[in-house]
């Protein structure tokens, strides 16, 4: 499912939606911004929708910050961006509207800023590994934030748009938009043979410096009582994009298999048959007094295979099945996985329950 059609392209349902009291304007070319104003008024626009909120961060950090007693200090959002993007595509993976975790942070030294950058970096690894995701931690440019050297968290596959050169021996990895590297070129950091790679970037951190605090004027008084420019940092991961990029890596001819900690629900219940429909409410709400977030197909109208069949398109991690047939007992498949077996309530329940990793 590689190419230029993604997986998203050939399973998103068309939609239509009302603008509402505002309608939005393209801007000019080569602008990132949304220009937006009321229905009927003309001449400029009134305001713009927010493409990144490094300003408004800043502005609402000024409220916390006057000394260096108060630093470090950081705040995240998860937070609806909207992009003029001129090549809005492939579903979550490149939209004009989309959802974002930011997190800013706020330093008194260049240092403390160093230190907190390397934790950011490692927790991004953690997140994105519980996602069953490979994220190379990529040298990248700048581009509108900074002047500086950035980092990015890209997965490789076929569908990215990006391309990066990979050592698969250390996993130092640069953008090509930056990178003097060549494919079959030797690692500058092991040694190792380079490859080119299409990824998809799934975060990224920025060192900003004090490019914000100085426009905005956020400052601090040091020990000595001296005013100083607050350095800061900036961090993100997009969380539309990350579940169309596990999308993209986990997923086979018949649909999606959700890692188990982004997985929408952790269990597909279907009833099939016309008997022991009261046993499947029963284990529904059993299912739900015990925390399990289950999705019942109750539906009498389809058959068997239609359920299996759209069960595994939408790839929930366990499908468990209640029928007149199973004697009792209820079969259980995890998704991928080929054979199902047949289990009591209880076993179900203590599988259902553990905290399996991806």
């Amino acid at each position: 499912m590689g190419g230029d059609s993604t997986i998203l392209d050939k399973m998103q349902a068309k939609f239509t939606v009302d603008a509402g009291q505002v309608f939005i304007d393209d801007g000019f070319v080569g602008s990132p911004l949304f220009e937006a104003k009321a229905k009927g008024e003309s001449g400029p626009a009134s305001f713009v929708l927010g493409w990144t909120h490094e300003e408004v961060l800043t502005e609402i950090a000024s409220k916390f910050i006057s000394s260096y007693k108060d630093l470090p200090f950081a705040a995240y959002q998860i937070q609806t961006k909207f992009r003029n993007e001129p090549r809005a595509k492939s579903g979550l993976l490149r939209g004009r509207e989309f959802m974002m975790k930011d997190l800013y942070s706020f330093h008194a030294s260049e240092e403390d800023f160093e230190r907190y950058y390397k934790v950011v970096a490692d927790s991004y690894h953690k997140i994105f590994r519980r996602c069953g995701l490979a994220a190379y931690y990529t040298l990248a440019p700048g581009g509108d934030f900074t002047v500086k050297k950035t980092h990015e968290f890209q997965v490789v596959s076929d569908v990215g748009e990006d391309v990066i050169y990979l050592c698969k021996k250390c996993d130092y990895a640069e953008n090509s938009e930056i990178s003097k590297l060549k494919a079959g070129a030797k690692c500058p950091k092991c040694g190792g043979a380079v490859a080119k790679e299409k990824a998809i970037e799934v975060g990224n951190i920025f060192p900003l410096g004090t490019k914000y605090s100085d426009a905005l004027g956020l400052g601090f008084l040091n020990a000595e009582g001296k005013r100083e420019p607050v350095i800061m940092g900036s961090y993100g991961i997009g969380v539309g994009r990350l579940m169309g990029t596990a999308v993209e890596v986990f997923h086979d001819e018949r649909g999606i298999i959700w890692p188990e900690a982004i997985a929408p629900m952790r269990v597909h219940l279907l009833h099939l048959g016309k008997d022991d429909g009261e046993r499947a409410d029963d284990l529904y709400s059993a299912l739900q007094k015990r925390g399990i977030e289950v999705l019942y197909d109750d539906r009498k109208d389809k058959s068997a295979g239609e359920k299996f069949a759209e069960a595994d398109l939408l790839g929930l991690p366990w499908r468990a099945v209640i029928s007149e047939r199973n004697e009792g007992k209820i079969e259980l498949k995890r998704r991928g996985e080929k054979e199902a077996r047949l289990v009591e309530e209880r076993e179900l329940f203590d599988l259902l329950s553990a905290k399996n990793s991806v």
